[in-house]
């Protein structure tokens, strides 16, 4: 027996171990109301409700059908008990043509719910993708892709299940009841009472599993999100893991996780089991019961006809069946109610404010491109990034932030491009707070060159063009060959397949298309966030000249950790924890001999030992005494 197979006791938890649980786990949810879910999604379905109504009729006409196919079996049976050929025909062939027509609209009512169903979801998983784009970065930041993905996916899948689950058919189902139970009750009110007499059971059955189920249902979800959480990260951590060797220490985490997720739908499972196993005993006990009662009545002075018999035995399994499947569907209603219990949180998080805000901050001056002033902001409450920032950068004028890591600098791009909102302070572009800008107006007016360049599944001309409509190629290959792309547009093209998150390209390569993407948008404002850093010297020097004519004429901020590459900016702004300490040109600032100018040399330091030519021999190490 291997070592895994054996069964091991649980493993206690590290710090970091909870706190990954404590990431990837979602909080419970409070008490649903399925009356106000309901509410919420009919905006989703009420475009398509002419599909339910014409549904719903075609289900009223089939629980009516329905209703007279045990008259006519009974009638069946009693013209083959008195030997009448000419009536068994016919009401043999009465009862084929119910059947035929029965099949034939249970087909259309099925197919045309569904139809409805699917137009719902897919409204309803369009809003959901729309309002994350609308969410706040800052959410993101604390909320893992898995479970975003799963809202989207599985958890509008199971509100789907209502329709092609039938569940919107119970309403058939307690038409066909009330419709069997009013024929029975004429037909035999004796025997009825005794099909009746086991409805309490069904009742407290139903009961105990509705309790559990939901809570079942709840935990399937919760587990799912954390299932496809983990699985995310992992996929996109591939790398890393196999780079430390941490398959093993992966796979027995992950072990844990599908172990919960199993164990959450073997609670669901069982009670599903339960119900429907519970409602088919009872069945069975009333068509005996029936069947005895009626063996004593031939005994008695009321004898109870065959045919009877049969047409209440045929009624009974039409009384428990939409009882079984009410009880199935109801099944599928909890898992449907606990999704939509996810969606609609996820839908209740409270999301940034597209549209423009009313700002009482006076406009800046015309020939002003950016500005912050007096601007404080934090992350993380109570740990601030910012303090008191106050920094004006005119048109056309190109500025360089520096400093150590961490000490603000891609922040300034985050609050000018409004990724978030300032705690404190006035952030202007183009002279106007930007929370009087809608979000899309502010950010047309900005090309972005970020650090960590993501590139989308496609082709490298709709990676260029990804900023505008309708791809112009001539405008997509002026914009790689002049940010010096010549070797890869004359390698790959313009139609060269891209894979997820450009993965078949060098970091080199993906940062050019990135400097093309935005010479391709061609936008007033210009924010280049380290955007040399996956660049090797040879394809840097290239870049310079194409760099200086792209900021010609615009307003940039260049953040920049390699200085070398920032030392013809109009002027350079050098961050200490969160505060402007100096500014000026790079000459200026050289001969200040402040902060900037050790940065410098510690560059050129660096650059130096790694130009330095490698060892020939490793130098021995003296023995100890």
């Amino acid at each position: 027996m291997s070592a895994r197979s054996k069964k091991q006791p649980p493993k206690k938890l590290s710090r970091g171990d909870e706190r990954l649980k404590e990431f990837h786990e979602e909080s419970a949810l409070g008490k649903a109301y399925d009356t106000r879910l309901f509410k919420r999604l009919w905006p989703f379905v009420a475009p398509h409700r002419v599909f339910i109504w014409v549904s719903l009729l075609l289900l009223l006409l089939l629980s009516a059908m329905n209703l007279v196919r045990p008259l006519l079996m009974g009638e069946v049976v009693k013209s083959a008990s008195a030997r009448d050929g000419t009536s068994l025909l016919r009401y043999g062939a009465l009862l084929a043509g119910v059947v035929v027509v029965l099949q034939s609209l249970t087909f259309a009512q099925t197919y045309i719910l569904q139809i409805a169903g699917a137009r719902a979801m897919a409204d309803l998983r369009r809003h959901i993708f729309r309002f994350m784009q609308t969410l706040e970065l800052r959410y993101f930041d604390k909320t893992p892709v898995g479970r975003l993905v799963t809202r989207a996916s599985s958890d509008v899948d199971a509100v789907g299940e209502l329709f092609a689950s039938g569940v919107l058919n119970a309403v058939g189902d307690l038409v066909s009841l009330t419709g069997i139970v009013i024929t029975m009750l004429a037909l035999d009110w004796r025997l009825s009472l005794i099909a009746f007499a086991a409805l309490p059971v069904v009742i407290v059955i139903t009961n105990f599993v509705r309790r559990r189920s939901r809570e079942a249902f709840r935990d399937i979800r919760t587990k799912t999100a954390r299932l496809n959480a983990f699985l995310n990260e992992q996929v996109s951590g591939i790398a890393v893991v196999q780079a430390y060797a941490k398959e093993a220490a992966m796979a027995e985490e992950f072990d844990g996780i599908n172990e919960a997720y199993r164990q959450a739908n073997k609670q669901s499972i069982f009670y599903e089991a339960v119900l429907d196993a519970a409602i088919e005993m009872v069945g069975t006990l009333c068509i005996a019961s029936v069947l005895f009662w009626a063996g004593l009545q031939r005994i008695s002075d009321h004898p109870v006809s065959f045919a009877l018999v049969v047409t209440f035995t045929q009624y009974i399994k039409q009384f428990f069946e939409p009882v079984s499947m009410l009880a199935q569907r109801y099944t599928m209603l909890q898992s449907a109610m606990a999704g939509a219990e996810r969606i609609f949180q996820l839908l209740d998080t409270e999301a940034c404010e597209t549209g423009k805000q009313d700002v009482t901050s006076p406009d800046g001056d015309a020939n002003e491109a950016m500005a912050l002033e007096n601007v404080t902001f934090a992350y993380k409450p109570g740990v601030p990034v910012l303090n008191g920032v106050s920094l004006r950068i005119a048109r056309g004028e190109r500025v360089a932030l520096v400093g150590a890591t961490g000490a603000g600098k891609s922040t300034i791009a985050s609050l000018v491009l409004r990724l978030y909102d300032a705690n404190d302070g006035v952030v202007r572009v183009l002279g106007k707070d930007v929370r009087g800008y809608d979000r899309p107006e502010l950010r047309s007016q900005f090309s972005v060159v970020p650090q960590d360049v993501f590139l989308f599944a496609g082709t490298i001309l709709s990676n260029v063009s990804l900023s505008l409509g309708e791809a112009d190629r001539g405008r997509a290959e002026a914009a790689l060959l002049r940010v010096g792309a010549d070797d890869l547009l004359a390698r790959r093209g313009l139609d060269a397949p891209v894979d997820e998150r450009g993965a078949n390209f060098s970091a080199g390569e993906r940062q050019l298309i990135a400097f093309a993407r935005a010479l391709y948008r061609d936008a007033p404002l210009l924010i280049l966030d380290e955007a040399t850093a996956s660049i090797d010297s040879d394809t840097e020097s290239k870049l310079q000249t194409a760099l200086a004519a792209v900021m010609e004429g615009r307003s940039a901020i260049v953040i920049a950790h390699r200085l070398s590459t920032i030392q013809a900016m109009d002027r350079i702004v050098v961050f200490h924890k969160g505060r402007i300490v100096e500014e000026g040109t790079h000459a200026t600032l050289i001969a200040k001999d402040g902060l900037y100018a050790r940065l410098h040399r510690l560059q050129l330091a660096s650059q130096a030992g790694a130009d330095l030519p490698a060892p020939t021999a490793t130098p021995s190490i003296p023995a100890g005494p």
